[in-house]
C-alpha cells in the first residue's frame, strides 16, 4: 500500500515520511477541536489544537492549555494516541500491524523503515521493527505499574493505574505531557522532587527512549560484550553518560545557592540528575524552570540543543552528531588527517551531514528568536529558551507559550515538525535529488578565518 502511494503521487521516501506526519497532526487536530474532548464543552480554536496536536505528534509537550485542566479523557487519549504513533513512528507501527496480519513488505516498504529509522541497511529490517515495538511495549508496561504502585495510593486504582499509563507513554516517546495540572496548572512533577520511584522510573524511560532503537538491537545481539558494540552504539553510550552526569555536577553547581539551597544533599542530587535527564528531550521537570539560574538556563539550553540519539523517540541534533563535530575539531587542531574513536575512522559524508544538521538547527532557532522578538515584547532569555525547546523537541518552557501570538505559534509549530522528522531531511526535501555531474570547475582557494 506504501509502495502504491509512493508510486501514484511520486513522492520520495523523505516526503512520504512527512507526509505521513502531516496527515496525522491534521487529523489530531479536527478531533481535539471537537467539543467532546474539552473540559468546558466549547470548541478548542484551530490554531490552538493544531499547535497541541503538533507538539504531541512530534513529541514535543509544549502546551497552550494545561493537559489536565483543558482536556476531557477523549482529549487526553487523543494526545496519548498520538505521542506513541509519533514517538515510534507510523512507518514503525503500520509495518508491525502488516507483519502481523501476515503480509509481505516489499522493497519499498523495507527502505521506508530504513529511513525512518535511521538504519544503514534494508536486511533485518522485519526483525527490527518487531523488536522495536515488542520492547517499546515492555519498557512503557513495566513503567505503567511501577508508576501506578505510586500513584494509586494517591489517586484510586483506576485513576492510578491510568496515570501509570499516561505518564510511561509520555516518558518513553520523551513527549513531556502531563496531567499533573490537578495539583496546580503546569506544574508538571514539581510535587515529586524527592520521590524516588517516580524520579528513578521517568528518567529510566527518558533514557532507554532516547539512546535508539538500533543501540537497543546492538544490546540486545551482543549483551555485556561492549568491543561487539557496534561504533554507533559506543558513542551513544558514552555521549549519554557523559552528558547525564557531566548535567547533573554542573546543575548541582549552578543551583547550590538557588532552587537548591534549602535542600538535603539527597533531595539536591535527585533534582540535579533530573534536570540533567529531562532536556534530553523529554520536558518535564521537577523544579521550576522559570527559576533557574541564567547558568542553569544555558546548561538546559544547550542539553535540549544536542538531544538524543539517532532513530530514537528523542529529538536534538543528536548525540553522534556532536560527537563528530568534536572529533573533527580535534583532528584538525592537532593535525590529523583522520577522524578517529574507539579505533575507527569516520567517514567524510559524516562530517559533512554533521556540520549541516548543526547549521540548519542553529539557523532555524536563530529565524525563530527572531520573529518572536519582532513580533512580541518578551523577554530575550524566555524567547531563547522557548526556540531551543522546539528545535529540540523537548516541550520545557518558562512560561512564555501561553503568551505567543499567532505567527509566533505557527513559527514554534514549523520548529517543532522540523525537530522531529529531521531539519536536514526537511530541507533535502524540497532541493530535490543529488546531482553528480562530469564536468567540475578548477579550483581555488578562500581565506577562511
Amino acid at each position: 500500500m506504501i509502495q502504491m502511494l509512493r508510486q501514484r503521487v511520486h513522492l520520495s521516501r523523505t516526503k512520504l515520511i512527512m507526509l505521513g506526519f502531516v496527515l496525522l497532526i491534521l487529523a489530531g487536530t479536527l478531533l481535539l477541536m471537537l467539543p467532546v474532548a474539552t473540559r468546558d464543552g466549547q470548541e478548542t480554536s484551530f490554531l490552538g489544537a493544531l499547535f497541541t496536536a503538533t507538539s504531541a505528534t512530534c513529541v514535543t509537550g509544549l502546551v497552550v492549555y494545561d493537559t489536565w485542566t483543558h482536556w476531557t479523557l477523549f482529549g487526553q487519549l487523543v494526545l496519548l494516541t498520538l505521542i506513541q504513533i509519533g514517538g515510534l513512528g507510523f512507518i514503525t507501527i503500520g509495518t508491525f500491524a502488516l507483519s502481523l496480519l501476515g503480509r509481505k513488505i516489499g522493497l519499498g516498504g523495507r527502505e521506508l523503515i530504513r529511513d525512518s529509522l535511521s538504519t544503514q541497511q534494508i536486511r533485518g529490517s522485519i526483525r527490527l521493527v518487531r523488536r522495536i515495538v515488542r520492547g517499546t511495549l515492555l519498557f512503557e508496561g513495566l513503567g505503567a505499574v511501577l508508576l501506578a504502585v505510586r500513584f494509586v495510593p494517591e489517586l484510586g486504582l483506576a485513576r492510578g493505574c491510568y496515570y501509570g499509563v499516561f505518564h510511561a507513554v509520555s516518558a518513553f516517546c520523551n513527549a513531556g505531557f502531563d496531567l499533573m495540572g490537578f495539583q496546580g496548572e503546569y506544574s508538571s512533577f514539581c510535587n515529586y522532587a524527592a520521590d524516588p520511584i517516580v524520579n528513578l522510573v521517568l528518567m529510566g524511560l527518558i533514557v532507554i527512549g532516547g539512546i535508539g532503537f538500533l543501540v537497543w538491537d546492538d544490546l540486545l545481539t551482543h549483551r555485556w560484550h561492549w568491543r561487539r558494540y557496534r561504533l554507533q552504539t559506543k558513542v551513544v553510550l558514552t555521549a549519554t553518560a557523559v552528558l547525564i552526569f557531566g548535567g547533573t555536577l554542573l546543575f548541582l553547581l549552578s543551583e547550590r545557592n538557588n532552587l537548591f539551597a534549602d535542600m538535603s544533599w539527597g533531595e539536591r542530587i535527585w533534582a540535579a540528575l533530573f534536570c540533567a535527564v529531562t532536556p534530553r528531550t523529554a520536558g518535564f521537570n521537577t523544579v521550576d524552570t522559570a527559576a533557574l539560574t541564567s547558568g542553569s538556563k544555558v546548561l538546559t539550553m544547550i542539553l535540549m540543543f544536542i538531544g538524543g540519539s539517532p532513530g530514537s523517540t528523542a529529538g536534538g541534533i543528536k548525540t553522534t552528531t556532536v560527537v563528530v563535530i568534536f572529533l573533527y575539531i580535534r583532528s584538525y587542531l592537532f593535525s590529523n588527517e583522520d577522524c578517529t574513536i574507539f579505533h575507527r575512522r569516520l567517514d567524510r559524508d559524516a562530517i559533512k551531514r554533521a556540520s549541516v544538521v548543526v547549521f540548519i538547527n542553529f539557523s532555524l532557532a536563530l529565524f525563530a528568536i527572531l520573529v518572536l522578538l519582532i513580533g512580541q515584547d518578551l523577554p530575550l532569555a524566555d524567547v531563547l529558551f522557548e526556540a531551543f525547546s522546539a528545535i529540540g523537541t523537548v516541550g520545557m518552557s518558562t512560561g512564555v507559550t501561553r503568551e505567543l501570538n499567532a505567527l509566533s505559534r505557527l513559527v514554534i509549530i514549523l520548529l517543532m515538525f522540523c525537530g522531529r522528522v529531521g531539519s536536514l531531511s526537511f530541507a533535502m526535501s524540497f532541493t530535490g535529488r543529488r546531482r553528480t555531474g562530469r564536468l567540475r570547475y578548477p579550483e581555488e582557494q578562500i581565506i577562511v578565518g
